[in-house]
């Protein structure tokens, strides 16, 4: 009973102002980037209208006079600051975790460590943006090159709601939400740090594979679309049954898609 007590009067005062260093940075950090993306979507949100009554978003387009490698820098450091704005409020559970097991294996430092572990995890979802805008990239080479194509893009745009509402609903989806719920932290300091972030940015990734798809062919720069889908993310990740609340979101796109579709072909 003593020595309880004298672990938590340790505790408050010598991990406790840590931890609440870490939460005060870690929302600091929340607030600029999701300020910055707030800005960025503002002042980035233009749009070209295309054939078939869609918009394509300037997110995959050059601004005038700007090259390849700019365009991409642009859009890359735009992904970074969204990802950090949509991902961190979902990630915070898993790296106090990660911290609770480096303080259980008896590692005093815990800053780099943890910022490791974060960098590895954002790293992944850089490498997502990069392969995200490769492909945007390729379609709108393809839709520029033939605008009759263009006119589909409604019905395109419908099937992929289709598709990712579907994948909601799979044993394969509630397997990855598992991983990103209850990641495994390594017992091992610093040397794992990054690793543990690969790992988890990769489960996590897969599992959020569904609502990018979304976010990336509805409109990557529109405030509305990212809140949704950073809604729809953090719900899953702290809801009391996570597959139920992956399920519901799943119908819901799927009513969204067949909308779409319908609309499309009736427009067609």
């Amino acid at each position: 009973m003593v020595q309880d007590l004298a672990n938590i009067v340790l505790y408050r005062r010598t991990l406790w102002p840590r931890e609440q260093a870490f939460l005060c940075a870690s929302c600091l950090l929340f607030l600029a980037s999701a300020a910055a993306s707030i800005y960025l979507c503002v002042h980035m949100s233009g749009a070209m209208p295309m054939p078939g009554g869609w918009i394509m978003s300037m997110a995959w387009m050059r601004m005038p006079g700007q090259g390849w490698f700019g365009a991409a820098a642009t859009f890359m450091g735009m992904w970074a600051v969204m990802m950090v704005a949509m991902m961190l409020p979902s990630l915070m559970p898993q790296l106090l975790s990660y911290r609770r097991s480096l303080r259980i294996s008896g590692d005093t430092h815990l800053g780099l460590p943890t910022a490791i572990a974060g960098a590895g995890y954002f790293f992944v979802w850089i490498a997502f943006g990069a392969v995200a805008y490769s492909v945007g990239l390729a379609v709108t080479a393809i839709e520029m090159r033939w605008p009759a194509l263009a006119q589909f893009a409604p019905i395109a745009i419908g099937g992929v709601l289709l598709l990712a509402g579907s994948v909601q609903l799979t044993a394969w989806k509630f397997r990855e939400l598992t991983h990103c719920r209850n990641a495994l932290v390594s017992r091992s300091p610093s040397p794992d740090a990054w690793k543990y972030g690969l790992r988890l940015g990769w489960h996590c990734s897969l599992c959020c594979l569904g609502f990018m798809t979304i976010l990336l062919v509805t409109g990557v720069m529109s405030l509305g679309f990212m809140a949704l889908v950073t809604t729809a993310i953090t719900i899953e990740r702290f809801a009391l049954w996570p597959e139920r609340a992956a399920r519901v979101a799943g119908i819901v796109v799927l009513a969204v898609g067949i909308l779409v579709v319908v609309r499309a072909l009736r427009g067609a």
